[in-house]
């Protein structure tokens, strides 16, 4: 294994755990500017529709993906810059 991959093993972890919190925040002000309620619904929300689910369910999941991408990116580059090797 790489010493760059193995350095960037803890690094990968801790900006996991932080773009976990930060998607979790962006999806919560996503949900409120479309109008939404304050909490998502959960899936086995029984006063809440499918329609409505299903669409928090699919926001949820794209900003988290697009979240985690833009942050494990940003990890890998600075691991590259200062070892000059890339991570992956």
């Amino acid at each position: 294994m790489k010493a760059a991959k193995i350095a960037y093993k803890p690094v990968g972890m801790l900006l996991g755990a932080l773009s976990g919190a930060l998607a979790g925040a962006a999806f919560k002000q996503a949900w409120k500017m479309l109008g939404h309620d304050d909490d998502a619904p959960d899936a086995t929300d029984e006063e809440r529709a499918w329609r409505e689910i299903l669409i928090a369910a699919a926001l949820q999941g794209a900003i988290f993906a697009v979240v985690k991408a833009a942050v494990d990116r940003g990890g890998a580059t600075a691991i590259r810059r200062l070892t000059g090797t890339w991570p992956g």
